[in-house]
């Protein structure tokens, strides 16, 4: 355990950030899941409206250093090729 105040506080910094974190990844995979369970029920539609929401939170997370840039824009792609597949 710290002794130092200012470190007593970057503990806590850390702890609300890490939830924070947490908290955008946990909603990311739960749309990444309605997106699989969508494109698996061949529900087109539901799963173009689930990828456009996916990539605004992918894009949402990078910005605020959740997620790397390259990971968000790595997870779209994927996403968005597995639509394409199932569309073929």
């Amino acid at each position: 355990m710290a002794n130092i105040k200012s470190a007593k506080k970057r503990i806590g910094v850390i702890a609300r950030k890490t939830a924070a974190n947490r908290r955008v990844k946990a909603h990311l995979k739960t749309i990444f899941k309605n997106f699989d369970s969508a494109v698996a029920a061949g529900e087109l539609d539901t799963a173009k409206e689930n990828l456009a929401l996916a990539e605004k939170r992918l894009h949402q997370a990078a910005a605020k250093g959740t997620i790397h840039k390259n990971a968000a824009s790595r997870k779209t792609s994927r996403l968005a090729k597995r639509l394409n597949r199932a569309k073929a």
